[in-house]
């Protein structure tokens, strides 16, 4: 079982934003912006495109539905969707609320926050959710 799995699952600790059956979101840990939320498959895939077309149209339905809530909790001009998918072997959607498109700049510093802004923002995310 891959590191996303296991978050998925419960068995590794993650500031939850959102779940149903099949997706599960969490805030990345290394955040570029406050908001910046990981959307994983609960099903362990490691190329975005090996989804099938239900799979991969149900993914970005529960995304933007993430997407919306974040954008309630943190306004922004937009929420970027950034699929890089090298460094974790796991499908995975950052959603990123941005003003400029510099906020999704992934070569810039990544913010530190504490448990509590962690909690804080995973609650307002999870709020806005519907």
């Amino acid at each position: 079982m891959d590191i996303f799995a296991k978050i998925a699952a419960g068995e590794i600790p993650s500031y939850k934003c959102a779940e149903n059956e099949e997706f599960y979101a969490f805030l990345d840990i290394n955040p570029l912006v406050k908001g910046h939320t990981l959307v994983i498959p609960r099903r362990e895939v490691d190329y975005f495109f090996d989804m099938d077309d239900e799979e991969l149209a149900h993914y970005q339905q529960f995304a933007k539905r993430v997407a919306i809530a974040i954008k309630k909790a943190f306004p922004c001009r937009k929420v970027a969707q950034v699929v890089l998918g090298l460094e974790v072997a796991h499908a995975h959607i950052h959603l990123i609320p941005m003003q400029t498109e510099g906020d999704a700049d992934f070569r810039r510093e990544k913010l530190k926050l504490t448990e509590a802004e962690f909690k804080e923002i995973a609650g307002k995310i999870s709020e806005a959710f519907v």
